[in-house]
């Protein structure tokens, strides 16, 4: 009886080592950017107020210019998954393969996904990289986003098309003629002007990237 038993064990071992060793299939890869605890994993950029508050990242601007908290790893080509909520009229955004000058929050490369509950603002749109906005929304989605609500952000990029989804709409679907990004960090935006209370929430990525 002690040989069957240990023999059963030893398969269900064998069997839970396969599994661990074994390619995840799409949709078992995504992982946990913020462990609803601590900033692990994040770097803060600038000198405004970043700290976690009831499972959530909140954003304060204490200064008058950017600030940023930004992945400690790289991404090329990823899936995004985060919800966010607007305090305020601040202005913010998700970066992508950003960069910084040294020592500043000056950013010298990356695009971003536009984050701004002010109706009209283009949430979920494309602007960076020295050429401004690149593409927006179109009309009838300008009222999707909502103002001190929890809104959902579903973002994906790959090689050179960016794909948005705000609260279930598609934003955007954009393959970009002119890209000037490539790879990089992943950063939350504080605008400059001192008015930002951002929230973020949930954050997932699927790391899309082959180097």
């Amino acid at each position: 009886m002690k040989r069957i038993a240990l023999m059963v064990m030893m398969a269900a071992a064998g069997l839970n080592a396969q599994q661990r060793n074994r390619p995840l299939l799409p949709g078992e890869d995504w992982v946990k950017l913020f462990n609803g605890k601590d900033l692990s994993g994040w770097v803060e950029v600038g000198k405004e107020k970043w700290e976690v508050k009831e499972g959530a990242i909140n954003g304060m601007a204490i200064t008058k210019a950017y600030g940023y908290l930004q992945t400690e790893k790289s991404y090329k080509d990823f899936q995004l998954y985060l919800k966010f909520k607007c305090e305020g009229d601040g202005n913010s955004g998700v970066f992508f393969h950003v960069g910084f000058s040294p020592g500043t929050p000056n950013v010298s490369q990356g695009l971003q996904f536009e984050i701004d509950c002010t109706i009209g603002q283009h949430t979920g749109g494309i602007y960076g990289d020295g050429r401004q906005w690149i593409v927006w929304p179109s009309p009838e989605n300008e009222l999707v986003v909502r103002h001190g609500e929890w809104n959902e952000y579903l973002l994906k990029v790959e090689g050179n098309r960016y794909i948005s989804r705000l609260n279930g709409v598609p934003m955007i679907d954009f393959t970009d003629p002119q890209p000037k990004s490539f790879d990089g960090p992943i950063a939350l935006q504080l605008h400059s002007g001192g008015r930002g209370n951002m929230w973020f929430k949930d954050i997932w990525i699927r790391d899309l990237t082959k180097r």
